[in-house]
């Protein structure tokens, strides 16, 4: 068997699209479904500004190349992050659904890449 794990890198936002967010994980489905668990959470940047909403996503081979290229994205002023979303996602159409049956989803296992 040939299985590598795959990182990845994403941007998130608000409701209102007025927040970004760039993290990285190895299980982008699992990440995004914990961002809007903690939703209302004051004790984290996602969840005091509820942002959960998928808008960008790349994937790595290797977790040091992902973790570069978090920080390279993070230090992006907003504009920089938008000229990068926007030929990806022209619409800032929120990605949830790619990852899901449904959003929000009604338990973790509903998601379609365990189907």
């Amino acid at each position: 068997m040939n299985y590598h794990r795959c990182y990845y890198i994403y941007i998130l936002t608000n409701y209102n699209r007025t927040v970004l967010y760039t993290g990285v994980t190895n299980d982008l489905p699992q990440r995004i479904v914990e961002h809007y668990l903690s939703r209302g959470d004051p004790k984290t940047f996602t969840g005091r500004y509820n942002v959960f909403y998928l808008l960008y996503f790349e994937e790595f081979r290797y977790i040091l190349d992902a973790i570069a290229r978090e920080k390279e994205i993070k230090g992006w002023s907003r504009k920089k992050k938008l000229a990068l979303v926007l030929p990806f996602n022209p619409d800032m159409k929120f990605l949830n659904t790619e990852l899901f049956d449904e959003w929000p989803p009604k338990d973790m296992f509903h998601r379609k890449d365990l189907r």
